[in-house]
């Protein structure tokens, strides 16, 4: 396999390989980051290193428990409703724990995706009738999207300000 993963193969291989590589790449976005420095607010809305996580746990839930496997929130492992509150992290949740949070979320994910084709498709309220394909793309692009976020929080992080002169 090369640095980059799977780049040649069926085509259920290659997006789960890319869908997993950006996983990966949200979480390294937060490696070796204190719980203070997960936490800091330094853009307006709630996005901060350890939210951008919690988030993409509440995404796996709401689209592959609640959606794909259709159970009911109370039976989903967290917090699975569409609002802001899938950005919201408890004080006594560590960094390690929302990550481990992600990672069996994730995990949850590609078990239920299994049992779909990518060509099976189910109606959704806001998004129309959807595919499996198209879930896993947007997940891909999603969580690029928040690894990115993460990359610029990261690089504010650890870059010292230099007060204007």
């Amino acid at each position: 396999m090369s640095t980059y993963g799977i780049t040649n193969g069926t085509e259920r291989a290659i997006i789960e390989n890319m869908l997993e590589r950006n996983r990966q790449a949200l979480i390294e976005t937060t490696r070796g980051l204190s719980d203070a420095d997960a936490r800091r607010r330094l853009v307006a809305s709630l996005t901060t290193p350890i939210s951008l996580i919690k988030h993409a746990a509440a995404a796996e839930r709401i689209w592959f428990q609640r959606f794909w496997a259709g159970l009911d929130e109370s039976v989903c492992d967290g917090y699975s409703r569409r609002d802001e509150g899938t950005f919201a992290v408890a004080d006594d949740e560590s960094l390690a724990d929302v990550i481990a949070e992600f990672e069996r979320a994730s995990q949850r994910s590609r078990e239920i995706a299994a049992a779909f084709d990518l060509d099976d498709t189910k109606g959704n309220p806001r998004e129309g009738t959807v595919s499996m394909r198209w879930t896993l793309l947007t997940f891909i692009q999603e969580f690029a999207r928040h690894a990115g976020h993460g990359d610029i929080l990261r690089e504010q992080i650890d870059t010292p300000r230099v007060p204007n002169s």
